[in-house]
């Protein structure tokens, strides 16, 4: 018997097709997920960025901090002249009026004694201490000579361990200086010193007041410092003066009495004039103390009632006066002030110990807190200002400081600023500076102003052209030559942005300034050429227009544009000097009275309009393309011509498209950085002349972010400044979605 083998049986087609319905089931559960899990990382990448940003720029906004740390009792022999603290807050001391300065071992609370030596059979009259940079103080004797002295720390690191050392400095080489030749007491003494000269003004003879000036000479041979000394008689000084002042630049001398200060322009000692009577008056209040801020360029005055005024100078009709500014309230009866070493901020105690922290130019009140501080007698800052010396009473304590970004507040970012030495309030970004005097101004409405400006030109220039050319390759152009438009001007979206801001900037920018007239008429020539030619291009008999296909037509422009281009330029020198004169930059500037730089409003929006008409072009393309033809042959075969079926149905229909087209070209305008960082200047000013430059928040974060320190105010208003364009594209693209919906839930039924 023969054996059989079976064979399997094929498998059935419904077996086969139930694998393959599984596998595709698969892969879109798979993509669903991997499309969910990208969409879901995208939001948690943009959530992560906006939390940090906030964790960035949350310290800006902190208020300030003051924590008491120590505190040591004092003798009460001699008036307080001034208090304070070495750089690393070891060591605190306190200097009276007769000369004996007290140094503090914060640690272990010892304590080290040392006295200017004043010569036997003399007094001391009077003292007067600086501005608090220097820590200099001078005592003004009954014999016309001043004592001028400084308070010194040395570092040392015996056995490893760093030990400093208090003392006295004696910045002239000897401590006794001769200011009255006739050795008249020195009352009232005030003074203001640097390497090369000395002020001092005092009271002397018969209440007069003198200026005792001494400038000093390099020996080229002995390398000493020779000092010549000069004294005049002030004129016109108030016959009770109650404080007085005189600025570090030894420009300025301010004689406080009653309710009004004379300020005299000591500049030029041969030759002292009274610059300004500054009338203090207020109702029911009385002035209390004068002081210097930080810089020497703001006068605080305190009243009795509890008010703090700031005045500085302001350039008017009748010069540079001092003039009311800004004023602080509610601070109590001012038994102690204090200005920080460099920054705008300083201290005040009442007399019932409320400590007060105030910042003059963001107008904040950084701190207040009431402490064992009853009859304050002194205050100062240390140098890094992150600590302050009180005393009051018999004690002398000290307080950890905490005011690391006092500049910055709501109203100095986003309303105007009264700065010292401007005319009237600003907004102004000014970041840095080389001097140590310098006050951080960083408003960020130029930088704001500057994005919208910097997007508004290049939108004006895209937007036309890019949804113009959507439409006619979209709806009116040839299939053939679609087909080579479209890709061509989606890869102009590849082109990098560096390059065309180089190009706007080093070849754009000179082309405009030397051919402005031609470009303004090749911008009224080149419509109306268009308009013509296709009229021209009408009216031509059948057998002429049969010579071109019309699946070409549209590139019988291309010449025309081109020679009319050609032409507007080359024609361009003829009309400048025809209409202005042959230079048409100063015309606009002297004749118009409009600024003109080279890289303007007018260089960003070609350059960067040209960046962002392919985003537009695009989808605004696929927009109007996209529309069903039963739509648009439904309406030709009822009658309505292409043109009415264009306005009427493609364009309604395909609206949300357009919209979304124009909302992201926006956004890339709003975020763009390379065109605006080369092609702008960077002037943070606030001007819609199309003539002038401006700094976008991008480009500023690019330009400054590198030099910043890491976790101070300027840095941290950066972030701010990202946290903004952040919310601006955030804002943009939410009102995009929202109106497209609309538009698409109106236009649906189409």
């Amino acid at each position: 018997m023969e054996s059989q083998v079976s064979k399997p049986a094929p498998e059935s087609h419904d077996f086969l097709m139930e694998k393959r319905g599984n596998r595709r089931a698969l892969k879109d559960q798979l993509a669903r997920a991997g499309v969910t899990i990208g969409g879901i990382m995208v939001f948690v990448a943009l959530l992560l960025i906006f939390f940090y940003l906030l964790y960035v720029i949350k310290p800006v906004f902190d208020a300030a901090k003051v924590i008491p740390l120590s505190s040591v009792p004092v003798a009460t022999d001699g008036k307080t002249l001034m208090v304070g603290a070495d750089e690393q807050n070891e060591l605190i001391y306190r200097v009276n009026e007769q000369g004996q300065v007290d140094f503090f071992r914060v640690a272990d609370s010892s304590k080290k004694v040392l006295s200017l030596p004043v010569p036997e059979g003399t007094k001391v009259v009077s003292s007067a201490a600086s501005v608090p940079n220097q820590q200099l103080f001078a005592l003004g004797l009954d014999n016309g000579q001043a004592l001028l002295a400084g308070i010194d720390f040395s570092v040392s690191y015996p056995n490893n361990q760093r030990l400093i050392t208090p003392g006295i400095r004696y910045p002239m080489g000897e401590p006794l200086v001769t200011v009255d030749d006739h050795g008249s007491p020195l009352q009232q003494l005030v003074f203001a010193y640097n390497s090369d000269k000395i002020s001092f003004a005092y009271c002397g003879k018969d209440q007069h007041w003198f200026l005792t000036r001494l400038g000093g000479e390099q020996n080229m041979l002995t390398e000493e410092v020779e000092w010549q000394r000069h004294t005049v008689v002030l004129p016109n000084t108030p016959p009770v003066v109650e404080h007085q002042l005189l600025t570090p630049d030894q420009r300025q001398l301010m004689l406080q009495s009653g309710n009004k200060v004379f300020i005299y322009n000591i500049n030029d000692v041969d030759d002292i004039s009274l610059l300004q009577v500054l009338d203090l008056e207020r109702a029911k209040a009385k002035v209390s103390n004068i002081s210097l801020l930080a810089g020497a360029s703001s006068l605080l005055v305190s009243y009795n009632s509890g008010v703090v005024a700031q005045y500085f100078q302001v350039a008017g009709e009748h010069g540079r006066l001092y003039q009311y500014i800004r004023e602080f309230k509610g601070l109590g009866n001012i038994g102690a002030l204090a200005s920080e070493y460099y920054r705008k901020s300083f201290a005040t105690v009442s007399e019932d110990g409320r400590l007060e922290l105030l910042y003059t130019t963001s107008e904040r009140e950084l701190f207040s807190k009431k402490f064992d501080l009853a009859n304050p007698v002194a205050m100062g800052f240390s140098p890094r200002s992150n600590a302050l010396v009180v005393q009051a009473g018999d004690k002398l304590q000290l307080f950890s400081v905490s005011n690391e970004h006092p500049e910055v507040s709501w109203s100095a970012l986003w309303n105007k600023v009264w700065y010292e030495g401007y005319p009237e309030p600003q907004y102004v970004w000014q970041s840095t500076s080389g001097s140590d005097d310098f006050e951080a101004k960083l408003s960020l409405m130029p930088l704001a102003f500057g994005t919208l400006k910097a997007a508004f030109y290049a939108m004006i220039f895209a937007v036309p052209l890019a949804i113009a050319g959507a439409i006619y390759t979209a709806y009116f152009m040839s299939a053939k030559v679609r087909s080579l438009v479209k890709p061509t001007i989606e890869i102009m979206e590849a082109l990098p942005t560096v390059i065309l801001g180089f190009l706007a900037g080093l070849w754009l920018a000179p082309l405009i300034e030397d051919h402005l007239p031609g470009l303004l008429l090749l911008l009224l020539l080149l419509p109306v050429t268009i308009l013509l030619t296709a009229f021209a291009w009408s009216k031509l008999p059948v057998r002429i227009k049969a010579l071109l296909p019309e699946t070409y037509q549209e590139l019988l422009l291309i010449p025309v544009i081109c020679f009319f281009g050609w032409f507007s330029f080359a024609i361009s020198p003829t009309i400048e000097l025809w209409l202005f004169h042959g230079d048409t930059r100063q015309f606009i500037t002297n004749t118009l009275g409009m600024s003109f730089d080279q890289r303007n409003a007018l260089v960003v929006g070609i350059a960067m309009g040209f960046a962002v008409i392919p985003t537009i072009f695009s989808i605004a393309e696929d927009a109007i393309f996209s529309v069903p033809r039963h739509l648009s042959n439904g309406s030709l075969a009822l009658g309505a011509t292409r043109w009415q079926t264009l306005t009427r149905v493609v364009l309604l229909t395909a609206s949300p498209g357009i919209f979304s087209a124009v909302m992201m070209g926006l956004g890339r305008a709003v975020g763009e950085t390379m065109i605006v960082l080369m092609a702008t200047g960077n002037t943070a000013i606030m001007d819609w002349s199309i003539f002038q430059g401006m700094r976008t928040l991008a480009a500023n974060i690019a330009v400054e972010m590198p030099e910043s320190a890491i976790g101070s105010s300027h840095y941290r208003v950066l972030f701010l400044a990202a946290f903004v364009l952040f919310i601006f594209t955030f804002f943009f693209n939410t009102i995009a979605e929202v109106v497209r919906q609309r538009l698409r839930e109106r236009y649906s039924s189409l």
